[in-house]
């Protein structure tokens, strides 16, 4: 069973979160503001954390900051819709997602569904990441499965557009030239083949991108290669500003 701290000021919102939590068989804390949540967290496990950004006392987006200091705990801000700028610093503060308000009780359990997933997969609480399973932003590579995911959709690959993947993967950030991608994945000198690694890539971006022609993680370097470029946990898919 996983402890899901919800803290907000406003008594009727926490319990009306409760409600729909409990329905699915989490276990539910209760704080009303920033400080409280800081309490709760020390005193028992917690797996996610609903946090409010106004509140007296202490306001979700110092909180967070406090929290991220010593826990990787899953945080979810609760926002108005006049609060577009806070959201985007909250992000940028260490939280993982957003919920406005009001709330589609749907859309709450889907986001605390995907970040538990992220969060236990990931082995958050339970001793460490494992080796062989890749995030990006919303892309996961479990090498294990041989299997790949884009916000939580299953995508299907070729074994050369899988590989290449895996490959830029294993080092975001770190850009490859044309001519080490076909030797790494295909094993044989590069002789004339750089068109073939930009064939595959446009057939990856296709497969992974929203917008392929401007794409978000699969990114050129002109006259140096390619490089997955870093990104956080929240997609363009789940956060609309």
């Amino acid at each position: 069973m996983y402890n899901i701290l919800i803290c907000d000021d406003d008594e009727d919102i926490v319990s009306a979160l409760d409600i729909y939590l409990t329905s699915e068989g989490y276990r539910t804390i209760r704080a009303y503001d920033g400080a409280q949540a800081l309490e709760a967290v020390q005193g028992q496990e917690v797996h996610l954390i609903l946090m409010d950004i106004m509140m007296p006392n202490l306001d979700g987006l110092r909180a967070t900051v406090q929290l991220r200091e010593r826990e990787n705990i899953p945080i979810i801000l609760l926002t108005a819709k006049s609060e577009d700028a806070d959201k985007v610093l909250g992000l940028n503060l260490g939280a993982d997602d957003y919920i406005t308000k009001p709330f589609n009780p749907i859309e709450v359990l889907a986001r605390v569904k995907s970040q538990l997933r992220r969060y236990v997969t990931l082995g958050g609480h339970k001793g460490g990441a494992r080796a062989d399973l890749l995030m990006n932003g919303g892309i996961t590579v479990d090498d294990l499965a041989k299997s790949v995911t884009v916000d939580g959709d299953a995508v299907s690959l070729t074994p050369i557009e899988y590989n290449i993947l895996l490959l830029l993967m294993q080092q975001p950030g770190r850009v490859f030239s044309t001519r080490q991608i076909y030797e790494l994945v295909w094993n044989d000198p590069c002789l004339g083949s750089e068109n073939t690694v930009a064939v595959h890539i446009r057939h990856l971006r296709e497969k992974l991108e929203i917008d392929p022609a401007n794409p978000r993680y699969l990114k050129v370097v002109w006259g140096l290669g390619y490089k997955m470029e870093r990104q956080s946990c929240i997609t363009e898919r789940n956060v609309k500003l």
